[in-house]
């Protein structure tokens, strides 16, 4: 279902979590649970997956999440501040202690000259250490191709966060 280079690290990554006990939980927008999808179609992920968030639609960021609605209001769903929030939320409402947020632009509608196609934010944080964000302008490649480079981001930037 998945290229085999991006289930080889999701293996690694898993790994890594089951040898520091961590669990994780993804929030997730513009990849709609895909990353949630690849961890779980590893054999024995139960262990330490813990759930995912898929909050395509603004309510959803504000139901599942708590993102504010001033910050959807002012910067939108697109932004380092919903990221930062999305993060914040997927541990606050889990049981994980390290988790991923991502939310974009994936095309092939969507964008415009401040936020256009391809422009996705990400955040990270693990339990006890600060949030890393990453702002990701893939560019113009395609619905599929953003959404599997966005994937791809968010397993180096998880890896780099249980590195040891």
């Amino acid at each position: 279902m998945f290229p085999q280079s991006l289930t080889r690290r999701a293996e690694d990554l898993l790994s890594r979590l089951r040898a520091k006990g961590l669990q994780i939980s993804t929030a997730e927008s513009c990849t709609g649970g895909l990353i949630a999808g690849l961890l779980t179609e590893i054999p024995g992920s139960s262990d330490v997956v813990d759930r995912g968030f898929v909050t395509y639609s603004n309510a959803a960021k504000m139901d599942m999440l708590d993102v504010p609605a001033g910050t959807l209001d002012s910067l939108g769903a697109v932004s380092r501040e919903t990221a930062l929030a999305m993060v914040a939320g997927a541990l606050a409402n889990s049981r994980a202690s390290i988790a991923i947020a991502v939310t974009g632009v994936a095309g092939p509608g969507g964008g415009s000259f401040e936020k256009p196609v391809g422009l996705v934010h990400l955040a990270v944080q693990r339990s006890g250490r600060p949030v890393r964000h990453r702002e990701a302008r893939y560019g113009d490649i395609g619905r599929s191709a953003v959404r599997m480079a966005t994937i791809a981001t968010a397993l180096d930037m998880l890896l780099e966060e249980t590195e040891p």
